[in-house]
């Protein structure tokens, strides 16, 4: 499985065209639909973002749910009803719609911030207090982070 790691800052024009790192558009060659899947996130001010096979897993997640549930409904609006295809131009660029770049605050600079299976699109100051908040955290927290079993492979 290829990652979204490292964190990279572009420009962003006055019609919200912004170029994807060329790295995060590496994992998604293979993908069947050529862009990203944007949607705002639940957790932070920034939008979130990955291929169409990790939205396609957490629909599945999401038929998992009672049919008829609340919870069910919820996500499925939030995360499939929120959620926008957008495709990469000629040059590997995302065209981000008005709805997106006020949720993320975008005005010149977008941050493209890796979290492995998806990665988040941040206004450079948010995500500069936020990622020393994060820091901090994770300095306090680290005793709680394992490494998973290795099945198999070199070290």
């Amino acid at each position: 499985m290829s990652l979204f790691l490292s964190t990279y800052v572009n420009k962003v024009d006055k019609k919200g065209r912004v170029s994807v790192p060329a790295q995060f558009r590496t994992v998604l060659v293979n993908e069947r639909f050529p862009g990203i899947i944007a949607y705002p996130s639940f957790v932070h001010d920034c939008v979130e973002a990955c291929g169409i096979s990790r939205i396609e897993r957490l629909s599945e997640s999401i038929d998992n749910l009672d049919p008829f549930s609340e919870q069910r409904d919820a996500f499925a609006t939030s995360i499939l009803g929120g959620s926008l295809q957008i495709a990469f131009d000629s040059e590997g660029r995302i065209s981000l719609p008005e709805s997106l770049i006020e949720v993320a605050a975008l005005k010149e600079q977008a941050v493209f911030v890796g979290k492995g299976a998806t990665f988040e699109i941040w206004e450079p100051k948010r995500f500069d207090a936020y990622s020393e908040k994060a820091r901090t955290l994770a300095k306090q927290e680290r005793a709680v982070l394992r490494l998973s079993p290795k099945t198999g492979g070199p070290s």
